[in-house]
Order: structure tokens, then sequence, then C-alpha cells
């Protein structure tokens, strides 16, 4: 099975410092041949989910998982996560990123790809959080 990642980006395809439950879209891509390749864009409908009720809602968390997971999503990759990070990682690999450029940041993960394909297919949940800046660094949660 190929990995499938999930890109927290901003209307203008951006990545910005915010929660990855509040990006405005995700760019989806999948790797082919040892490298992504973009498959889709996905409007993030929960954006402002129960956020009246609470910040961070586990709600909200719920459903942006349900929707990731029902696109085959793997890897979820943004400038920040919030308190719902021990959700997300029981589903998926999460990486933190510092270039707001999903250019730059597609480079960066490809060369570190095989890090990323050994956490999925060695866990089957609480998958470590990854911090990619200059190298690459593998944390538990």
């Amino acid at each position: 099975m190929e990995l499938k990642f999930a890109f927290a980006v901003n209307t203008a395809n951006r990545f910005k410092k915010n929660h990855f439950g509040d990006a405005d879209k995700y760019l989806l891509y999948q790797v082919k041949s040892n490298e992504l390749e973009p498959v889709a864009e996905e409007n993030n409908i929960f954006k402002f989910f129960d956020e009246v009720q609470e910040h961070g809602s586990k709600k909200k968390g719920n459903e942006i998982i349900r929707l990731l997971k029902d696109k085959q999503v793997n890897v979820l990759v943004s400038m920040q996560f919030g308190k719902n990070i021990k959700m997300v990682n029981q589903h998926f690999v999460p990486i933190i990123i510092y270039q707001d450029d999903p250019g730059e940041v597609l480079e960066i993960i490809n060369k570190h790809l095989h890090w990323i394909k050994a956490e999925w297919e060695n866990k089957t949940a609480d998958y470590n959080l990854f911090m990619i800046k200059n190298g690459i660094l593998k944390s538990k949660i």
C-alpha cells in the first residue's frame, strides 16, 4: 500500500502556523515511485465545527479523522497540532514542518520518506511525531 499525505494549508496553498484542524483545506499527495505526487484537494468543511463549544473539540477532531480516513490518508503534515494530537496519532503519522511553502516541504519529505514509511509499516497506532526542519526528529507524543 502506498502512503497518502494530507498537507494542512490556507486558501493560498501555503502552510500557516495554526492547528491542523483549522486549515482551510488539505492538499492530498500519494507516494508513487518513491516520491509524493498531488492527487486531490479537500476543503476542510469541519474548520469551524463545534468551535463555539470548545476550541480543539474532540467532536471536530473525530470528524476530521473520519474525513481523512475515508480518503485513505495515512500521514498528516502541518505547522502545528492542537490538543487532539493524542487522538490523531492513533490513526495517522503526524509531521510538524517549519516551512510555509508546500514545494519546499515536498522536497524535504521526499528525502526522508523511508523513515515515514517505516513508521507506518511497523506500527498500528500511537505513531511517533516527526518534526522536520533542517533534519528530521522522531519523538513520542
